[in-house]
């Protein structure tokens, strides 16, 4: 027990520290060369430590460019990797993961609807009127319909089942898809306006979509900051959770709209970014337990500096100055890293602790 208290510990100091140096280094990488001591020189000055003149361009490439990118990168990152350690708790699957019910569907239908439209009189107009954040807003319409669509489907009874809501979940995804491909087959101009989207991708965000998101993060980790000691109980089952006194349905409901809520903002201003919410949580877990109030802090901690890099790759990584989506980086350094986890995992005999 001491032992594990000691490892929450470390890895929470050495997450704590990393966040910062990671916002500061994420923020000398891009299309335009900068120096450590001029990046340097901008943060001193935005913070008030420093009088010194600084160049005007640099500082809007720092501050305006690239912090607000980081920024946003890291606190979906946060999201996703709370989202996903919520829902493994909740549906006991260790396999659940911010999109397993169908909230990154329904962003991604809101999205190709105002990318569908945008070309008649209507969709003009809004485009117009809302600019950048017509897309996120739509985007973020059609995560919260979705999720309310689920769960209305999954409550059986007067009761949310966690059976029913990953069976309302796939049924709710896979309509959504159909109608996504619908609007593709409609309108070939918009495909690839569509598939950008929908690989994810940081690109062209900035501190408007950091004030669109901030709201619903807010009130999406509240509840789940208020339950997060249920969710040990909840874990336990259903039967032994309503026999310690738990009124199950309500908790999960709190800690399912927290958690829709968290991955609809994210999925609306980032687009959909896989294997954050899957495997971080995993990876915490293995190293400290899983236990729910420690597991989620350290969770965050590390989903948002996932994510912080994996964005950094994305906008280096290719040398004429083209970005790759950063769902396909989380995807490529995911999809491998998992398999090695899940190997390893069995084979040492300890599935149910890590996996």
């Amino acid at each position: 027990m001491k032992s594990s208290g000691n490892r929450r510990t470390q890895a929470v100091l050495v997450l704590s520290l990393l966040v910062p140096v990671s916002i500061f280094a994420a923020c000398l990488f891009g299309a335009y060369g900068t120096e450590t001591a001029q990046v340097l020189a901008v943060f001193k000055s935005v913070l008030g430590v420093s009088t010194a003149k600084v160049d005007q361009a640099l500082s809007f490439i720092v501050v305006d460019l690239r912090l607000s990118r980081v920024c946003l990168s890291f606190l979906v990152g946060m999201s996703l990797a709370v989202a996903g350690t919520v829902y493994q708790g909740i549906l006991r699957n260790p396999l659940a993961d911010p999109f397993t019910l169908g909230v990154s569907s329904g962003a991604a239908f809101g999205a190709s609807l105002a990318i569908f439209f945008g070309s008649t009189v209507l969709g003009a107009e809004l485009w117009a009127r809302f600019g950048n954040l017509f897309l996120p807003l739509a985007a973020l319409t059609g995560a919260m319909a979705a999720l309310g669509s689920v769960l209305m489907l999954g409550r059986i009874g007067g009761r949310l089942r966690r059976e029913t809501m990953v069976l309302a979940g796939i049924v709710v995804a896979t309509f959504l898809s159909a109608l996504i491909s619908l609007l593709k087959s409609l309108d070939e101009e918009s495909v690839s306006s569509i598939v950008f989207w929908i690989m994810g991708s940081f690109q062209g965000r900035g501190w408007s979509h950091l004030q669109l998101f901030l709201p619903y993060f807010i009130a999406g980790i509240v509840p789940i900051i208020y339950y997060s000691r249920e969710l040990d109980i909840l874990s336990l089952g259903e039967t032994q959770a309503r026999h310690l006194g738990m009124d199950v349905s309500r908790v999960r409901m709190a800690l399912l709209i927290g958690s829709g809520l968290l991955t609809g903002a994210a999925v609306a201003v980032s687009g959909i970014i896989g294997f954050v919410g899957l495997i971080v949580p995993h990876l915490v877990r293995m190293f400290q337990g899983a236990e729910h109030r420690p597991l989620l802090l350290s969770s965050s901690l590390l989903g948002g500096l996932l994510l912080v890099w994996s964005d950094v790759i994305a906008r280096s990584l290719l040398s004429g100055g083209e970005e790759l989506p950063v769902g396909v980086v989380t995807a490529l350094l995911g999809g491998p890293f998992f398999c090695i986890v899940l190997r390893s995992g069995f084979r040492s005999g300890s599935g149910g602790s890590g996996l």
